[in-house]
């Protein structure tokens, strides 16, 4: 406390040095001091001797000038410094005092860091623990994955089915043991590889094409494959080729899965072997039961041509019209396989709805008046008019329900209403409604009656044969011509069964100007006598010389003699030798290897089969239809007049599929055989040509291009294909394609190809 009056005086003398300066302060003080002393003295002396003692005056002020100027610079000197020291206290003060604040500052944000790290420390000990606790799940979710992949990977490769994965590229990504197996090789040498690498030459083009159609169209597909093992064994694999895609929703890759189904191949073999050999059976009994069914249409078209009553006439047309009716009939039987499917062929045609009828009336009329029951025959609409119908299968149907009509009533009736209903800008419907006053039919019965080979448990009915088919066969034509058989019955009260069937008006049919066909020498071979007579009438009808043969024997001998025979009506079964010996004997000589050759079987397909290997001009079923002799003969010797005719018919069809002309001149000079094979052979190489064009598409080759076009181009041609062939024309003169849209182009092309040699393969079936 003391020291503050010092300091402050310092400061202040200091202060007053700073304004006045050194010298002027010195100076002052120096005089101050002079003058101090010398009233000192003045003082001293006044005080001592009472009076003024100049001398003592004098002394105190010589000392005084002496003294002072080093007094007053020591003091001024301690002031400057005792000032400059008290600066340097005051700053070194502040300074520390400046420097507490800093260090406490400094203590205070270390104290806040060291905070932050020990919260830092533990976030980062809690991160170790959550990372530790994160590493352990991974690993031990990896060890699951790892387990289920391998757990996986065992099962995929201890399938039986087959499994492979191609990659956007098309190259092999991933397989299991099955598919190894069966290619032979390992993964290591199956991934990273095209199948072109892998497959053979004759799997490859379908398995590309295949595959691609399943990348452009991103569906699945699902077909059945034939293999063949390198050791050599046929395998069948029934393939399900999947599009695979990302989270994006791109395409990524394909699936393919195989399972093996040559067992069910086999089976399904050994059944068609089985349905032959029933076949074969049901062929000979048909050729038996044709015998008299054909002597029984020959007959009758004979008596058609005399003088008849108009009665007489109708009755004569109705037996005509069920001869007809029971050979087609026969047909289906033949082949038994379409009646298992249902499978039956359709033909329509233009029908008189009146005499049509009427035929179906006269037949019931008469089996009714064999039993002794009444029958009745209700029209309601306009009947005369012609109708678009099938008149064979309808007439089965009807023939069908008035049988079992007939059959299953004792006494009473049996009525046929036919209603045909026509409304303006809808379609026409045909009613048909067979009914009975017979035993009826149970309610729980009725909804099998329907039923392959179902036999009723009504006693009643058991007593009373029958195949069981009929009704089955009659609904299965029904829903075959678009419409549909019901039923009503109550027990002892009789049945009513009600067809309806789709139709349309059409125009009168237009008689057929048969072309003409030059006098022939036919050699008509035929053991059966009835059938030679009403063949023989038919070509002496037609201004043709026939010579009959009965055996194999006589018609060789007569080919041998006779020169001028234009013809051979060859019959396929004869007591002495087969059809095909004796055209395989025919073949071996050149002269008679010229002549024609027309087959005549009950069973044109089996006899077909027979001559596999011979060329043969044609086949008729017996008995004979009149306008298919007509055709045929017209097409082995007056082929101008057929192909004018068929040119005349394409030029009114333009957007036909086919080749009219062109398939009709090769089914004459080569024969069926020789179309199907040509067919076959286009059939094989279509993949080829396709997937040819494919990759020069996916490569932009346009030179590869058009070549492979135009090789399609030509094989289409040679077949009959006329829009496929026009299409490859018009592919093959493409200078700028559109590549992206090409592939996607193909495809459909090759689809709508498929479906153009189903139309052809019916054609030529059906010539």
């Amino acid at each position: 406390m003391s020291q503050y009056p010092v300091q402050s005086w310092v400061r202040r003398l200091a202060a007053v040095l700073k304004l006045w300066g050194w010298l002027q302060l010195a100076s002052l003080t120096v005089l101050f001091l002079l003058l101090s002393s010398a009233l000192l003295a003045l003082a001293v002396s006044l005080i001592l001797h009472n009076q003024v003692r100049w001398d003592m005056v004098a002394g105190a002020v010589v000392f005084a000038i002496v003294a002072a100027p080093v007094f007053v610079t020591l003091l001024l000197y301690l002031v400057r410094h005792l000032d400059a020291a008290l600066f340097y206290l005051k700053d070194s003060a502040r300074q520390e005092t400046l420097l507490n604040e800093n260090l406490q500052e400094n203590i205070r944000q270390l104290n806040f860091e060291i905070e932050e790290r020990k919260k830092a420390f533990q976030a980062k000990r809690r991160a170790i623990d959550e990372l530790r606790k994160e590493i352990s799940e991974r690993k031990k979710t990896q060890l699951e994955l790892e387990e289920q992949s391998l757990l996986m990977r065992s099962i995929v490769d201890s399938s039986p089915d087959l499994f492979y994965y191609r990659d956007e590229t098309g190259r092999f990504a991933s397989c299991n043991k099955m598919f190894e197996q069966l290619i032979g090789k390992s993964a290591s040498e199956l991934i990273g590889h095209y199948p072109l690498e892998i497959y053979s030459s004759d799997m490859a083009p379908a398995a590309i094409l295949t595959d691609h159609e399943v990348s452009v169209n991103q569906a699945e597909l699902t077909l059945d494959v034939e293999y063949t093992t390198p050791q050599g064994q046929v395998m069948w694999f029934e393939m399900r080729k999947v599009p695979f895609f990302d989270r994006q929703g791109r395409y990524i890759g394909l699936l393919g899965f195989g399972r093996d189904i040559t067992s069910r191949k086999l089976a399904e073999q050994a059944l068609e072997r089985a349905y032959q050999d029933k076949g074969k059976f049901i062929a000979t009994l048909s050729h038996e039961l044709r015998t008299p069914l054909n002597g029984i249409v020959g007959l009758t078209r004979r008596l058609l041509e005399t003088e008849l009553a108009a009665e007489q006439r109708s009755w004569a047309n109705t037996i005509f019209s069920s001869a007809e009716t029971l050979g087609n009939i026969f047909n289906d039987i033949i082949d038994l396989d379409k009646i298992d499917r249902q499978d039956l062929d359709i033909v329509y045609q233009s029908v008189a709805l009146e005499q049509f009828i009427g035929d179906i009336a006269n037949f019931a009329e008469l089996i009714c008046q064999q039993k002794g029951l009444k029958f009745s025959l209700q029209r309601v609409g306009n009947l005369s008019c012609f109708v678009r119908l099938d008149p064979t299968r309808v007439r089965q149907v009807l023939w069908n329900l008035i049988n079992n009509a007939v059959k299953f009533t004792a006494k009473g009736q049996v009525s046929l209403y036919c209603e045909f209903s026509q409304v303006q800008d809808q379609a026409s419907g045909l009613i048909f409604i067979v009914s009975d006053t017979g035993i009826g039919i149970a309610a729980q019965e009725q909804q099998r009656i329907f039923d392959m080979y179902y036999k009723s448990s009504d006693g009643r009915r058991l007593s009373i044969v029958g195949s069981g088919i009929g009704l089955s066969v009659s609904k299965a034509l029904a829903e075959a011509m678009g419409g549909r058989i019901s039923l009503q019955s109550q027990l002892n009260q009789g049945s009513s069964f009600t067809v309806h069937l789709p139709t349309e008006v059409l125009a009168e049919p237009e008689l057929i100007t048969a072309v003409s066909c030059p006098s022939l020498t036919v050699l008509l071979v035929e053991d059966v006598p009835l059938n030679a007579e009403i063949a023989i009438n038919l070509l002496e009808q037609r201004g043709h010389v026939v010579i009959h043969a009965e055996t194999g024997e006589d018609a060789l001998a007569l080919l041998e003699t006779e020169d001028d025979i234009d013809l051979v009506l060859l019959d396929m079964q004869l007591p002495d030798m087969t059809g095909d010996q004796i055209a395989r004997e025919m073949k071996l000589e050149p002269r008679l290897a010229q002549i024609p050759i027309v087959v005549l079987s009950a069973n044109v397909r089996k006899a077909e089969q027979q001559l596999e290997g011979i060329q043969i001009h044609g086949a008729l079923a017996k008995p004979i239809n009149t306008a298919n002799l007509d055709q045929l003969l017209a097409q082995l010797f007056s082929p101008s007049a057929v192909r004018s005719a068929a040119t005349a018919t394409q030029e009114k069809n333009p957007d036909t599929v086919l080749d009219l002309v062109t398939l009709q001149d090769y089914l004459q000079s080569l024969g069926k055989k020789s179309v199907n094979r040509s067919i076959q052979l286009f059939e094989q190489l279509l993949p080829g040509y396709i997937n040819k064009m494919l990759e020069a598409a996916t490569q932009r080759e346009l030179e590869e291009f058009q070549e492979a076009a135009h090789k399609l181009k030509g094989a289409a041609a040679s077949v009959g294909l006329l829009w496929v062939q026009q299409q490859a024309k018009l592919l093959e003169q493409e200078e700028t394609p559109n590549w992206g849209a090409m592939e996607r182009q193909l495809i459909e092309y090759h689809l709508t190809i498929e479906r153009h040699l189903a139309a052809l393969h019916e054609f030529v079936e059906q010539y």
